[in-house]
């Protein structure tokens, strides 16, 4: 059974989505501000975060950054935030999802059906994909760059993955949308942009090109 904390100190959401996810057959703990949600992360594994960002004590930015530090676990961030300034922060600080409330239980379960679907998938697949300095582990998610583990985000990850397995094919950002997101996709595709430079910077290098006007690409490697 996969287990999910909530993040959340409105206690009337709390208790919907723990309610929601738990009738969806999932394990769900809560936290009601950011010092309770950081002890609880540190002695505790979990499959998915989700995360508010105005919470008392530690915000949800912050809360992120911390996860970052030590775990690629999936998170998700609910808030009231709309605006694309706190849209893109919340990708910069390595989430791997960003929902903007109010929002439907029904959408969010299929957010985070996704996100297990494809982490499912990966898990069965054993093998290594290498390309230039880069090796990737689609068993254990692990990516090392000059024999250097380099941490990724879940969405990170997937983009990267996608690029490898398909060098030489250029993706528009709603190709890597649909590829990665596996659902209809609402909000900015900036999203993407986002997702590409923070790999690019982990990497420490810019294998991910730009194709002007189009997308991106990464190059087919030279193995003679």
């Amino acid at each position: 059974m996969k287990r999910i904390l909530v993040v959340e100190d409105e206690k009337d959401i709390q208790n919907i989505i723990k309610a929601f996810l738990e009738n969806a057959e999932y394990k769900v703990e809560t936290a009601d501000d950011g010092l309770d949600a950081i002890n609880l992360i540190q002695n505790n594994n979990y499959d998915l975060i989700l995360l508010d960002i105005m919470l008392p004590k530690i915000d949800g930015f912050t809360i992120c950054e911390m996860i970052r530090k030590n775990s690629n676990v999936p998170i998700i961030i609910l808030t009231a935030l709309t605006d694309e300034e706190s849209q893109l922060k919340g990708f910069d600080k390595l989430a791997d999802d960003y929902i903007t409330k109010p929002f439907s239980m029904p959408v969010l379960l299929k957010h985070i059906e996704a996100i297990f679907r494809r982490t499912n998938n990966s898990n069965e697949n054993t093998s290594i994909l290498k390309y230039k300095n880069i090796t990737l582990n689609t068993e254990n998610y692990e990516v090392y760059v000059d024999n250097q583990k380099v941490t990724l985000t879940f969405r990170e990850y997937e983009i990267l993955k996608l690029f490898l397995e398909n060098q030489g094919k250029v993706f528009t950002r709603d190709n890597i949308l649909n590829s990665i997101w596996n659902y209809d996709y609402f909000g900015d595709d900036k999203i993407v942009n986002t997702h590409i430079k923070n790999i690019r910077k982990k990497l420490g290098y810019e294998y991910i090109e730009t194709v002007r006007g189009v997308g991106y690409k990464i190059d087919k490697e030279d193995k003679k």
